[in-house]
This record gives C-alpha cells, sequence and structure tokens, in this order.
C-alpha cells in the first residue's frame, strides 16, 4: 500500500494501470479473444465484480481484455475500481480514511485549466461523423453487459455540460446506449445538474454541446460522483479530483462542438443533445430491459430518453476503454466514498469529534445503506447518535438505511457489524422509521405494488438502526480483552 505521504504520479488511466501492475494481485492482463456481447462482464462476474453482483461473484483483481472482438488495436478495461484497497492505492491514502480524503478535497478545489489542442493526447486521433462508414459502435468498444441488455453501454462516461445562462460547467456519470451509428440515448435520474442544463437549452429549442470522455485518471471518476447538497448546482467536480492530485485537471476545447473535454481521456465522444427528440431505451432488442444496475437488478428499459447527436469521436492511439458492471464494487467505490465524505462534512459541523468514521456498505451499492461509527464520551451524547443519522440523511438524500455502531466497532467488518445487531440492538426500542421520504428511483421495492403505504414510485421508509449501547450501560458492553502481542513474531509470511 502506498503511504499517504508518498505520490504516486497518476494523470490517467494509463499511468494507474501501471501502478497496479506493480502490485501483486491488483490487475490482470489476458490476450485471450472476448466478445464484446456480454461475456467481458461474464468473466469479469467471476473474477473480481464483487458487490450486488448475483452469485458466484468475488472481489479481484482489474481486468485488460487486450483482443477483443470486432475491435482491433482496442483493449477493454473492467474493474479498476472495483477494490476499496485499490481505489486506496491509486490516491494515495489507506483504504479507512478515503472519505476523508474526499472531504477535505472538497473544500480545497483546485480548479480545471485548458491546454491547447496540439498538446491533447485524447485527440491523436479523430473520426468524424461525415467520414464514410462512421459508427461509433465499430469504434468505441463498449460492452452489452447481458444478453438481454437494451445495447452496448458506456458505463464510465464522464458527461461534461455548460449551463448555458451563467457558463458554469458539471461533470456527471450517466446511463448512455449505443443506438445506431451516430445516436446515443441518455438517462437521467431527477435532479442530476447536467439534466438542468438540458432542459434549460431545450426550452430555448437550442441543441446542447456535450462530450464524453471515456478512460480517464480515477481521481476523476470517483469525484464526478459527488452531489448535492455537498457539490451544488454550479460546483464543478473536476476541482476535486485537482484537489487530490495537487494538480489541475487539464481539459481541451472540442473539434466539433463548443464544450471541453478531459484531454488525455482515452476516448472522446463529441456532439449535441438535440431538443425535443426522445427514443426508446430498447429499440433494437425490445427485452423491456436496459442494463444491470447498483441495486443488483436489471432496470427497465425508458421508454423516452433524449438523443445525443454524435459529431466527432477523438481518442489515443491503441485506446483503452474502460467500463463497469452496473451492481459491482466499483459503483460501491465511486458512488460509496463520495457519500462517506458528504456525510463526515456535515455531522463534523454539527457534532465535532463524534463520529469517527463512516462506511458506504456495498450491499447498498454505496447508496442505500451507511454505517456511522459514533463515540459517546458524556452523558448528554446519548441520543445525538440518531442526530447524527438525520444528519446524514440530509447529507445525501438517497440513504435508505443507516445503522448505527459504537467506537468499538470495525465498521468496515461485516461480521463485526452484525455483532452489534445482534447484541447491542432491540428491534422495539432502537428503530426509528421515517417513512415517506423520497429516495432512490431504481429501488424496485419503492413502488406502491410493494406496499399500499407508498404513494409514488421512488418514496421510501427511511429507517435508522440503532446499535450503539446506552451511555449509562456502557461498563457493562465491554468487549472481551485480549492481550496484545506482535504476531508476526509467529506468523511473519501473515504478517509482513
Amino acid at each position: 500500500m502506498v503511504k499517504e505521504n508518498e505520490k504516486a504520479n497518476i494523470c490517467d488511466l494509463r499511468s494507474a494501470l501501471e501502478l497496479l501492475k506493480t502490485v501483486p494481485g491488483q490487475l490482470l492482463e489476458t490476450d485471450e479473444p472476448v466478445d464484446p456481447f456480454a461475456e467481458i462482464s461474464g468473466v469479469y462476474r467471476h473474477v473480481g465484480a464483487g458487490g450486488t453482483v448475483a452469485r458466484p461473484t468475488r472481489k479481484g483483481p482489474a481486468m485488460i481484455f487486450n483482443n477483443v472482438k470486432g475491435h482491433e488495436g482496442a483493449r477493454v478495461a473492467i474493474g479498476v475500481l472495483a477494490s476499496r484497497e485499490r481505489v486506496a492505492l491509486m490516491l494515495n491514502t489507506q483504504p479507512d480514511r478515503l472519505g476523508f480524503l474526499l472531504k477535505d478535497s472538497v473544500t480545497n478545489p483546485i480548479a480545471p485549466v485548458t491546454i491547447p489542442q496540439e498538446q491533447a493526447t485524447c485527440q491523436e486521433v479523430v473520426h468524424y461523423a461525415t467520414d464514410p462508414g462512421f459508427d461509433i459502435r465499430k469504434l468505441v468498444p463498449a460492452p452489452t453487459n447481458t444478453e438481454e441488455d437494451a445495447g452496448p453501454y458506456i458505463t464510465l462516461g464522464m458527461c461534461y455540460g455548460t449551463d448555458p445562462e451563467n457558463g458554469e460547467s458539471d461533470i456527471t456519470i450517466h446511463r448512455l446506449c449505443l443506438q445506431n451509428k451516430d445516436e446515443i440515448s441518455m438517462y437521467f435520474v431527477p435532479g442530476r445538474h447536467l439534466d438542468t442544463f438540458r432542459q434549460k437549452y431545450e426550452a430555448d429549442g437550442k441543441a446542447m454541446p456535450i462530450s464524453i470522455s471515456i478512460g480517464v485518471d480515477p481521481a476523476i471518476e470517483i469525484a464526478a460522483c459527488f452531489e448535492a447538497p455537498t457539490t451544488p448546482l454550479g460546483y464543478n467536480e473536476l476541482g476535486v479530483a485537482g484537489s487530490i492530485r495537487g494538480k489541475a485537471v487539464e481539459l481541451v476545447d472540442c473539434l466539433t462542438v463548443k464544450e471541453k473535454a478531459i484531454a488525455n481521456a482515452e476516448y472522446v465522444i463529441e456532439g449535441e443533445l438535440v431538443p425535443g427528440v426522445r427514443v426508446v431505451e430498447d429499440q433494437n432488442t425490445n427485452t423491456g430491459k436496459a442494463m444491470p444496475e447498483f441495486p443488483g437488478y436489471t432496470g427497465p428499459a425508458n421508454p423516452s430518453l433524449p438523443i445525443i447527436k454524435v459529431k466527432a469521436v477523438t481518442h489515443r492511439r491503441n485506446p483503452i476503454m474502460q467500463s463497469c458492471i452496473g451492481p459491482s464494487e466499483e459503483h460501491v467505490n465511486m458512488a460509496g466514498i463520495p457519500t462517506e465524505a458528504s456525510i463526515l462534512a456535515m455531522t463534523e459541523k454539527a457534532l465535532p469529534g463524534k463520529v469517527l468514521n463512516v462506511y458506504a456498505h456495498p450491499s447498498g451499492g454505496g447508496k442505500y445503506m451507511a454505517v456511522i461509527q459514533f463515540k459517546k464520551t458524556i452523558p448528554p451524547d446519548e441520543g445525538r447518535q440518531r442526530q447524527a443519522a438525520l444528519i446524514a440523511f440530509s447529507a445525501f438524500s438517497e440513504l435508505k438505511h443507516i445503522i448505527l455502531v459504537d467506537d468499538d466497532v470495525d465498521i468496515f467488518d461485516s461480521n463485526d457489524v452484525m455483532w452489534a445487531l445482534n447484541t447491542r440492538y432491540q428491534g422495539d426500542v432502537d428503530t426509528i422509521f421515517i417513512p415517506g421520504v423520497r429516495c432512490h428511483p431504481l429501488d424496485p421495492s419503492n413502488c406502491p405494488e410493494f406496499s399500499p403505504s407508498i404513494r409514488d414510485k421512488g418514496i421510501a421508509c427511511k429507517t435508522i438502526f440503532d446499535c450503539t449501547v446506552p451511555f449509562s450501560l456502557k461498563n457493562k458492553f465491554g468487549r472481551a480483552k485480549f492481550m496484545d502481542v506482535d504476531p508476526s513474531r509467529f506468523a511473519p509470511e501473515l504478517f509482513k
């Protein structure tokens, strides 16, 4: 593991992969021919997906497929962020400090800068939509995750757009399906900032310029997943990535639209969101399905999505397509670590020194569940742990469940958390229900068909599980005390 005071020289996807090559067990390359239709995800499901993927699955190394059928000269990387330890390695910190790193980076952003086009490696090779035979499906080896998906999906596209009223830009990740040779459908979860920009353009009958950068510095992919209120409308999350690296993210002007893209991305797709045009997401398959999403289910195809009309595709020589399995540990880390940072920031302001750490648990896909470690030191602290949970719901509105534990519980060890649930929790007095609150639309249980108490799809009952010991009983719940021994004397091969 890289020590916090050491800086790995990472500035793009390639330098991140080079670092992983130096650490045993973190990267696996294969020259075996692989089909991007369902096979890449089918393989990685077994190798290292983890998360909420249907079992059998596991945490494992990232993979690079060097021989992708139909895409000579291109490679596909998957699972780069599918391990918390790997993310920490690439962000120069420790796994349990990731939330703190992101929290500090939000408050100390370094704004991106624009470099000349001749210096941008993302534009080494250029394909214009007006070129004979242009087809994004042949240029970009986007995997189809399962055999019933609506089509090939770009799952790690950094979408960059600008507010037409004030010129403020934002970057987010969206569900992007390749529909034909020059069109991509784009799914917006309600409230996303780029959708706010799009609606302004559409109200004026204008097309919205947009760029999609694929294969970038992992710091950018993590930073792009922050949401309001931590990063409100007008906050450009590229500043967070700049702060993580101590250096501004470099952008470049696009060639065909008035927008910028990440200058050292492996691929950039330039295009425009067309006003007033909608498409059925599964128009090419009619399966009724979209793609596997982070809760572990395949999302339904959306009947009406905006379309990006592609103007150009640019890429580096011998480009690397980066992809992600929706329910994998990769999504957990991208969504969950910013969630942890948001909760830490807000609880520290309201209850300084009381929340020691936060873990966005993989079973919630990084969005639905958080485990909060709370320290009670004086009698008036009793009850404040529940206040911390309420603050967490405000910090990240898509949270559904919060488990509160004491400072002697390892929040990153699910067995330890379940131990607290079983020995420090009584359901009738330690469960707090908050019904009728808007949550996330991809939770299939958040619908009136599941319960008559739910008035509309996306409304949930948020729940707090208070597994902390009442302060007055703390001396009765001390864990068994073992001798503190240096185990490396006896098992050096295990404790290096």
